[in-house]
């Protein structure tokens, strides 16, 4: 039998190697510092275990609608309008198995063979494998400091062609860190309607800001795709559940796809999401990000007095984008040999496209304050042997 010849294109996460050899570490007895997770060190909130373990004790777990929960839906709709102020339909909100299951649900709706979707460069690698999946062809745009490592109008407009369809952007991003702000973002919106192009948003960083708030894509159109999730603010990651919201006129095609590729996402994750909105959840929320707040300004001042070099500061997520040419010109050995050696795992820019990955580092800062500073230690001692 043969494989497909779409997994041809699909590409792992390099990353995943580093983890592999830290997890063997540790089996040795060795003390792993993880700086290579993309998740937070945080319990998940005891409002959403209360709130799911009262509902798996009824025992009358079924599937739900394959939209999701109705209650959910209007929970999800009305924090956009409590938070952004922005009126979205409950009927518009499609709750997914995750993140990643709401870009399944997009691309299936949006993509033709061919079509080709602009992408930044550094981003989050499985958007480009999303896009093959679908028969796409993925268009990495190389991005800097000078557009806060995000797609723009001027930067669309210079790699636009007959083929592309869209794009897809992060805000806050993955691995950068950095937030679209709202003037840029609304440039954005009005060259692709202008173009007929669709926008992606991908926004499940949001909440986790540290300066100025990110705006969401749909307090300036209607006509967005926007994925958000409950595991990074709100603390679920291994419930896997998100959200995609569509315009009103892919309503039914959303609902038949998401029936046949999903069925439902797993009942006890919404019925605990549900607790996620209450107002003593969102004030643990809320003191969780102040806590990264803190973090990401102890991991971003001592990195540059090392000698990283950090092209723009980090105001969201929880990740520092580190250049490390003054160290190295492989960054994939340098993690492997940091991790060898020290005992600190990070994640290597080859996972996050071919804009200069060898010259760069990602940080996660979802350890503890006290682990970091164990960590930059060990970095410290590293480098200056």
């Amino acid at each position: 039998m043969m494989i497909s010849n779409r997994m041809a294109g699909i590409q792992p996460f390099y990353v995943m190697e580093i983890l592999s050899r830290a997890n063997a570490l540790e089996r040795q007895g060795r003390d792993i510092i993880h700086m290579e997770i993309g998740e937070p060190d945080f319990p998940t909130p005891p409002l959403v275990i209360q709130h799911a373990t009262e509902f798996m004790r009824r025992g009358e777990i079924k599937y739900t609608p394959a939209a999701g929960l109705p209650e959910l839906r209007e929970a999800i709709s009305k924090y956009y309008r409590d938070r952004y102020g922005v009126y979205v339909a409950s009927e518009r909100i499609f709750v997914t198995p995750g993140a990643s299951g709401g870009f399944l649900l997009a691309m299936g709706l949006l993509l033709n063979e061919g079509d080709e979707v602009l992408l930044a460069d550094p981003g989050y690698p499985c958007y480009a494998n999303f896009v093959r999946l679908f028969g796409g062809t993925p268009s990495l745009v190389p991005v800097d400091a000078s557009t806060c490592f995000q797609l723009n109008s001027d930067v669309l407009s210079a790699h636009w062609d007959s083929r592309t369809k869209g794009v897809v952007i992060a805000s806050p991003s993955n691995p950068t860190g950095t937030v679209m702000q709202s003037d840029a973002l609304k440039r954005l919106t009005i060259e692709l309607e202008r173009r007929s192009g669709f926008l992606i948003s991908d926004e499940i960083y949001q909440g986790l800001e540290y300066d100025e708030p990110s705006p969401t894509a749909l307090s300036l159109s209607d006509r967005v795709f926007v994925v958000n999730s409950f595991s990074k603010y709100f603390g679920m990651t291994g419930w896997r559940v998100g959200w995609l919201v569509v315009p009103a006129d892919y309503i039914e095609s959303a609902e038949k796809l998401a029936q046949n590729i999903f069925i439902s996402t797993p009942a006890p994750s919404q019925y605990g999401a549900l607790a996620s909105f209450t107002e003593a959840n969102l004030q643990e929320l809320e003191q969780r990000r102040r806590v990264f707040q803190e973090r990401r300004d102890f991991l971003c001042e001592q990195l540059l007095s090392i000698g990283f070099t950090l092209n723009t500061i980090p105001n969201g997520a929880f990740y520092v984008y580190a250049d490390c040419r003054r160290f190295t010109s492989n960054s994939f050995d340098f993690a492997l040999n940091l991790l060898e050696e020290t005992g600190v795992a990070t994640t290597p820019g080859k996972d996050f496209g071919k804009n200069s990955p060898e010259s760069h580092l990602r940080f996660s800062y979802a350890v503890t304050l006290e682990r970091l500073a164990a960590a930059i230690t060990r970095i410290r001692q590293f480098v200056q042997r």
